[in-house]
């Protein structure tokens, strides 16, 4: 169900950009996922039980939903937010694995899903603007904020087939820098407050936590790291006691430890 209070938005996105990164990510795991052998697609994705084929069908599957909802009635009102949707549908999981899991068995020619759903997706978007409102299985949203949405699935999961398969597939820059910016203001509204400053360069800056509040220079409590790591965590594919041992995460000051508030999603 859609929460009972409607959160505050932080910050908005360039339409011709969110589109146009959607495309540009989802063709560069097109042109990877092509190239993957038989006895790469049954590897483990380490992700529970999935497999490599599994994740890839899932892949086509967050961005064949923009077609598929563009195709549903339109609702009469939003009721979500881009982190609502985010968070509403992990509750979805189980059901989202089993649909992965089907699409997988049932199409053994990924190539040709991905260019069938490459088709779709582009001519509904050159057709459908932005304020077109969506009935996605967990509440109404708009095109232009449902697409924000599908940059986070994308880089999370382009980041999953990297590491699962050894490949080095591209982050397109504006889709990274959406997926960043979203999942730390991801954070600063499930934290709100202005003790602790998070850095993600060169993508993002927020304030969260409760306590007292700098008013100039540095402030007391500074945490940084790089998009991945942070993507990394925020999503639970990584554990903070992990980056900080790693040294890919820094933190200083008493209200500077996240462990408490992450993962965001997963």
């Amino acid at each position: 169900m859609p929460p009972a209070k409607k959160r505050t938005r932080t910050r908005s996105y360039d339409s011709a950009k969110i589109r146009a990164a959607v495309l540009t990510q989802f063709g560069s795991v097109r042109e990877a996922v092509r190239a993957l052998t038989d006895q790469q697609l049954a590897a483990p994705a380490q992700l529970g039980d999935w497999t490599i084929r599994e994740l890839a069908a899932h892949i086509a599957m967050t961005v064949e939903s923009v077609s598929r909802n563009v195709e549903r009635d339109a609702p009469a009102k939003a009721d979500l937010d881009l982190v609502d949707l985010l968070s509403a549908s992990a509750s979805r999981a189980d059901d989202i694995a089993v649909g992965a899991r089907k699409l997988a068995r049932d199409t053994p020619d990924l190539d040709a899903l991905y260019s069938r759903t490459e088709q779709r997706i582009a001519g509904h978007l050159a057709a459908t603007p932005d304020t077109r409102l969506l009935a996605t299985p967990v509440g109404a949203i708009s095109l232009g904020d449902y697409l924000v949405t599908r940059t986070v699935e994308l880089v999370v999961h382009t980041d999953d087939l990297n590491r699962a398969a050894g490949l080095d597939i591209p982050y397109d820059r504006q889709a990274l820098a959406a997926c960043t910016r979203m999942l730390a203001d991801a954070l600063a509204l499930r934290a709100p407050g202005a003790s602790t400053e998070v850095r993600v360069p060169p993508f993002a800056v927020v304030q969260c936590i409760e306590g007292p509040r700098h008013t100039r220079g540095t402030p007391p409590n500074v945490v940084e790291t790089d998009p991945l790591t942070w993507i990394r965590l925020a999503t639970g594919r990584t554990t903070w006691e992990a980056e900080l041992a790693a040294a890919h995460v820094s933190a200083s000051g008493e209200r500077a430890d996240l462990s408490a508030l992450l993962p965001l999603m997963g």
